[in-house]
């Protein structure tokens, strides 16, 4: 039963994205009831995600290999949707969020790749991995996020798009969502890079160790620190907030799927 989990998992998160994309072309896309249901299978595939990340991340220790690192962001992910979804209606977001969860929950059990934590007993190092998970997480659903805001706001002007999604909060309410995600993510992320080195520190006696992912990370940092500046300085917003956000995630997933997929899959160091 557990070698199924990823693929009933999968099929689960499949199955509601194809559903919700083959109702934007009838009336009854957003009724209450089909939201419900929805909701209650992502609520399911969610059970089942997890345990199927227990059974690979801990089957040996703490194996935090490319492929678990990345099934974990993104059950992270779809978690923070379904949580925020139930105040926010954001039911469009799930077209957005569902597939590529789907997609490596489904790589976590074909690619399975061992990479164990040595140092998974230290508590600065576990509370470092905790926080910089849900950073990653949350600037993963900020990019996503900012994705729906491209598609609303190019159905309000009536452009051609090949994505047709039936209802969206006013673009306003995702702005202002968009920017408490990244302003939470950002807080995140600094203390992610402050356990960092504190760890960093006690482990090799030198704070800040000069490679590709802290270089990228800290670009990252910064990328997402002048995009808050700017929206609180300037009033940045609208397509300038969503090419910020997609560059600030490309370049931390640069640095830290980037930095691993060369590391354990290519080199299988």
């Amino acid at each position: 039963m557990i070698a199924f989990l990823p693929v009933i998992t999968a099929l689960i998160y499949l199955l509601v994205a194809v559903n919700y994309w083959r109702q934007t072309k009838t009336s009854d896309a957003s009724t209450p009831s089909k939201q419900n249901w929805q909701s209650g299978l992502i609520a399911v595939g969610l059970v089942l995600h997890a345990l199927s990340l227990y059974c690979h991340l801990f089957s040996q220790g703490l194996n935090l290999s490319f492929t678990n690192a990345l099934s974990t962001i993104l059950w992270l992910t779809v978690l923070i949707y379904w949580i925020t979804n139930i105040k926010h209606h954001l039911h469009s977001l799930q077209a957005f969020v569902l597939p590529p969860a789907a997609f490596f929950v489904l790589l976590q059990a074909w690619q399975p790749e061992s990479h164990v934590i040595p140092y998974a007993d230290q508590p600065l190092f576990v509370a470092h991995l905790v926080i910089a998970m849900l950073a990653y997480s949350l600037l993963t659903f900020a990019a996503l996020h900012a994705l729906l805001m491209t598609a609303a706001e190019r159905k309000l002007h009536q452009k051609s798009s090949w994505l047709k999604l039936p209802d969206f909060p006013p673009l306003m309410t995702m702005e202002t969502l968009l920017f408490r995600i990244i302003t939470l993510g950002f807080i995140l992320l600094t203390l992610t890079l402050i356990s960092g080195m504190m760890f960093s520190e006690l482990l090799f006696d030198q704070p800040f160790q000069f490679n590709h992912k802290n270089v990228f990370t800290i670009l990252s940092w910064l990328i997402f620190g002048g995009l808050l500046f700017g929206r609180y300085r300037y009033g940045w917003r609208g397509r300038t907030a969503v090419r910020w956000t997609l560059s600030g995630f490309v370049v931390l997933l640069l640095a830290y799927a980037g930095s691993k997929f060369v590391l354990e899959v290519l080199l299988h160091r």
